[in-house]
């Protein structure tokens, strides 16, 4: 059965290594929802989060073909009541539509979001959260004023583990190493 899986692959900063992950799901002619690439919290290392919808046998080769690449360090899938993920929604709108009543304001603190910036041209307001949140916010505020623009990030998450799970694996591969020796 297909259900949801977000992939974090942790790598060195490599040129062209996005380029041979997205391969691996080209390849297996697999669609990529979310992908989102950052510093993690190791200095020098790189955190992929991509995000995809695909049956358990497949994403556990897909994670195991990201391994392979020279430049990944270890590659983790988790279903999404594993993780805590987010992201970042901006919603440009005119400010005429703003000022004319309180109802762009009421829609903006009914959804937890916030204002950016306010030109006499157009206001920016900023939503984090769920992406049927995002849409659901844009989609009302389309309705009520005209969105003049609207981009979403893609999803940024965290597991549910205490600890980063590339932590606890290089700990492992330490306390081998050690062991062996």
């Amino acid at each position: 059965m297909e259900q949801e899986y977000t992939i974090t692959a942790f790598s060195e900063n490599s040129i062209g290594l996005l380029n041979r992950i997205t391969i691996i799901f080209t390849r297996r002619h697999l669609n990529i929802e979310s992908l989102t690439v950052s510093q993690s919290s190791l200095p020098g290392i790189h955190k992929f989060t991509i995000v995809i919808i695909t049956t358990q046998e497949k994403i556990e080769k897909v994670v195991k073909q990201i391994e392979k690449l020279v430049e990944v360090l270890k590659a983790f899938f988790h279903t999404n009541d594993e993780i805590i993920r987010q992201e970042i929604a901006l919603y440009k709108v005119p400010t005429d539509a703003l000022l004319k009543t309180n109802e762009i304001e009421n829609i903006v603190r009914t959804h937890g979001a916030r204002i950016l910036e306010v030109t006499p041209d157009y206001t920016v307001i900023e939503k984090t959260g769920y992406k049927h949140e995002t849409q659901e916010l844009f989609e009302l505020l389309d309705r009520v004023s005209g969105t003049l623009q609207f981009t979403r990030s893609g999803i940024v998450a965290i597991t549910k583990n205490k600890f980063e799970l590339l932590t606890q694996y290089l700990k492992e591969m330490e306390k081998l190493n050690y062991s062996t020796n």
